[in-house]
């Protein structure tokens, strides 16, 4: 007999995530009030729900395991990290991480939980290495769509084939009709770059 029924497992999961997201929410409401984005073209921290997160990582690890090409220590990148917390869900599911964020406060608490190795405070226009990732990650940085749709072009472009994107709060949809990619699942934002 098995001693934890699926609605007890699911009980657990959503006692483990709604502790999770508690404690994110906290350094989500202090990074908000002291950051210094400019608003009116760029987004201040806002945390995605864990549970999504950890939806879309399982499903690229899962994708990257049936093609044969997950192996530990894949290259995972979350641009516009914030305090880390998805870099952190990557990192136990054994990709190798790193993260920019231009903000301060979020970036100061990314850097104290995952080390000052795996985080730069970096602005997305002057980093150069998208192309190293196999998995790029973002929860849309941008307000403005004009710089939102330049910056996902951008991203689209440097992935390298292969690589999978996980593109939340996306505003173009330009990408379902972009020969180079294949979207995993209709329930997710999730993308694979063909060959």
């Amino acid at each position: 007999m098995n001693p934890h029924s699926l609605d007890e497992r699911e009980e657990e999961l959503d006692v483990f995530f709604g502790t999770i997201n508690r404690f994110i929410g906290y350094f989500t409401r202090d990074s908000q009030r002291r950051s210094g984005n400019d608003t009116t073209k760029e987004y201040p921290f806002v945390a995605m729900d864990t549970r999504q997160a950890y939806e879309q990582l399982k499903l690229a690890r899962n994708y990257l395991r049936e093609q044969g090409r997950f192996k530990s220590g894949l290259q995972f990148i979350d641009i516009g990290c914030g305090i880390g917390n998805v870099m952190l869900m990557a990192e136990l599911m054994d990709f190798s991480v790193y993260g920019i964020e231009k903000d301060e406060v979020p970036f100061e608490i990314a850097e104290k939980l995952l080390g000052k190795e795996l985080v730069a405070q970096d602005d997305i226009w002057d980093f150069n290495d998208f192309n190293q990732f196999d998995v790029i990650y973002y929860f849309r940085p941008f307000s403005d769509k004009e710089l939102q749709t330049r910056f996902e072009k951008l991203v689209e472009d440097e992935l390298k084939p292969g690589g999978i994107l996980i593109a939340n709060r996306k505003m173009g949809t330009e990408i379902d009709d972009d020969p180079r990619f294949t979207r995993l699942t209709e329930r997710w934002p999730v993308w694979v770059k063909k060959c």
